[in-house]
This record gives structure tokens, sequence and C-alpha cells, in this order.
């Protein structure tokens, strides 16, 4: 296998759709460092409707906790009764979608992006992750671009989740794997 040195020099991004234009953009990188980047408890309420003003889609009964940072609130839907723990990040340069009552845990990292390290110009790559309902992301753990997690399942701290997971199991490691299935008697 022959290696391809990556030339960032040759990095081109002219490609990608950011999905809403400049002066909206700049506006939502000020409301967030009011009301999101920092340690100050604003009210979940207020920063629900302020992230609905940005054009993301938010369920009632959302938690938000302190220093949560949303690249894109426009590609963002988030069910009813979701928890959003402190220092979480959302990279979403694609569609993020957050089912009810689904939990993510302080400083999990949900990243849509990625880039194609076998293409000399280092390509960006984007895919939309969906979390289902009732779903739990435990602490510091990363979810890959393209992953969809199915209803039910839990996703063990510090894990790093590549591929799909299927509803009602239980994944952790790195890459993650199947655990336990939660259908299963204890």
């Amino acid at each position: 296998m022959i290696a391809v040195k990556i030339r960032l020099d040759q990095f081109q991004n002219v490609d990608f759709d950011r999905g809403s234009g400049r002066l909206r953009e700049v506006a939502w990188w000020l409301a967030r460092a009011i009301f999101f980047d920092h340690r100050f408890p604003v009210p979940s309420a207020i920063k629900s409707n302020i992230l609905r003003l940005f054009g993301a889609k938010v369920g009632r009964g959302v938690v938000i906790r302190s220093r949560v940072v949303i690249t894109f609130p426009w590609r963002l839907r988030v069910s009813d009764h979701v928890w959003i723990g402190d220092e979480v990040l959302i990279l979403n340069l694609a569609d993020v979608t957050i089912g009810s009552n689904a939990c993510i845990s302080q400083r999990s990292f949900l990243c849509t992006g990625g880039h194609d390290y076998r293409k000399p110009g280092f390509d960006l790559i984007t895919a939309p992750i969906t979390v289902g309902d009732h779903c739990w992301v435990g602490a510091v753990v990363f979810i890959a671009p393209g992953v969809s997690l199915g209803e039910e399942s839990v996703c063990a701290a510090g894990s790093v989740v590549v591929k799909d997971v299927a509803a009602g199991v239980v994944v952790g490691g790195n890459p993650a794997k199947v655990i336990k299935n939660l259908s299963e008697n204890e």
C-alpha cells in the first residue's frame, strides 16, 4: 500500500454548504458566546428558545447544561424531554437528530464531519447522526459521522462509536462493541 501525503495547501472547502448565510452564522456565534459558552446557569428554556430563533427544532422539556457547543443550530433536531450535559460538543456540519427522552452526558462529542486522509487535499466528509428515543450516551463518548443509535440503546462512558448501534443494546470500548443485550434477563 502506498501512503498518501496529506497536502493541506490543497485543501478546498468550496463545496461545503454551511446551511445558512454568514450574517446568521455570526449572529449565532454572538448568541452562543452570551448564552452557551460559560458556566453561568442560563435557564434551559431560554437556551431552547434561542436555538429555535436560529432554526433548530427543539421539543418540550429539553435540558441544556452549561458550556454546550452547537456549531449550526439550523441543523439540529431535538425531541421532547432530552438532556444535554455540560460541555457536550455537537459539531453538526450535517444534521443531528436526537430522539425523545434521550440523554447526552457530559463532554460527549457528536461529530458529523471528518476528512478523507486517502486524498492529498484532505477532503471534508460529512454525514448525519441520529440518536434514537430513550438512548443514553454516557460521559465522554465520541459518536462518529453517519452513526445511528437505535432506540433504547446505551453507549458506555468513554466509548468511541464508529458504527450504527442496534436498538436495545449496550455498547462500550474503542471501537465500541456490544457488551450487553438489554432484553436479556439479568
